[in-house]
């Protein structure tokens, strides 16, 4: 058998999320389906972090296990042909047994976008979120630095978060405005079920000016979910990429694509 590493992107705006659920559409059933057929065998993929309904991809990673010999490029090339327009897998690489989508992970990175107008969006409403009221990137910003570094993420995970303990550790927590959009970039070694979007909403209560920076520490503190206002709608967040140890080779992470 021969381990297979891909990478994908995806829009996820009419997936139920990556996971295979019943009678609905996913991600994971969608490229599973497709390597099969370029198998001819049933394969089953295991991807870096499993993304929710409407939440978008530029750099998932997923690993699979082969009997078939096909070259990357049949990889590639025969899954995309079998994959709906809003998948495509971008690169194909042999692998040793040691690597792990998701246990060999190191990093991952997530982009929130906002789309910060008094006017809701037509064009590009399933890439981004919209908040109608103006939002003070360096009020976000300074309750973001409160948030970086190793912390109990209890109170900014979901209730039905299944993960065995909370500690995570956010590397980089970046919040910038381009024009309309305000873009938050935040990279770390694991993420809890929406801990991106619960993030999102605290900062943005701040960045309105309903709450102030400190806000986001005393949330953090409390480990209590109740206290950590607004989950984010999922349609501005995008999972960007994922980082391995050098000596697995992969691809490098892609670049940013536009939100629109």
């Amino acid at each position: 058998m021969t381990r297979i590493a891909l990478g994908l992107e995806y829009d996820g705006a009419a997936f139920c999320g990556w996971q295979i659920q019943d009678a609905a559409r996913s991600v994971q059933a969608c490229v599973e389906q497709a390597l099969s057929r370029v198998a001819d065998h049933p394969v089953r993929v295991i991807c870096a972090g499993r993304t929710d309904a409407g939440v978008h991809a530029l750099g998932q990673v997923v690993h699979f296990d082969t009997g078939a010999a096909r070259t990357p490029r049949a990889w590639v090339f025969g899954a995309n042909t079998y994959l709906p327009h809003d998948v495509s897998v971008l690169w194909a690489q042999p692998m040793s047994g040691e690597f792990h989508a998701r246990f060999s992970a190191i990093a991952r990175h997530y982009r929130y976008v906002i789309l910060n107008r008094a006017v809701r969006p037509a064009v590009g409403h399933t890439r981004v979120s919209w908040c109608y009221r103006p939002l003070d990137v360096a009020r976000m910003d300074q309750g973001a630095q409160y948030l970086a570094g190793e912390h109990d993420f209890s109170a900014y995970r979901a209730v039905t978060c299944q993960a065995k303990h909370a500690l995570r550790t956010v590397y980089r927590l970046h919040i910038a405005r381009h024009g309309e959009l305000v873009v938050l970039e935040i990279s770390a070694n694991a993420f809890l079920h929406h801990m991106v979007r619960n993030i999102a909403g605290v900062l943005m209560e701040i960045g309105s000016g309903a709450r102030e920076p400190v806000w986001a520490r005393e949330v953090l503190e409390s480990r209590d979910r109740t206290l950590g206002g607004v989950t984010a709608p999922p349609q501005g967040l995008t999972l960007a990429g994922v980082d391995y140890p050098a000596h697995f080779g992969l691809p490098p992470l892609p670049a940013s694509a536009p939100v629109w």
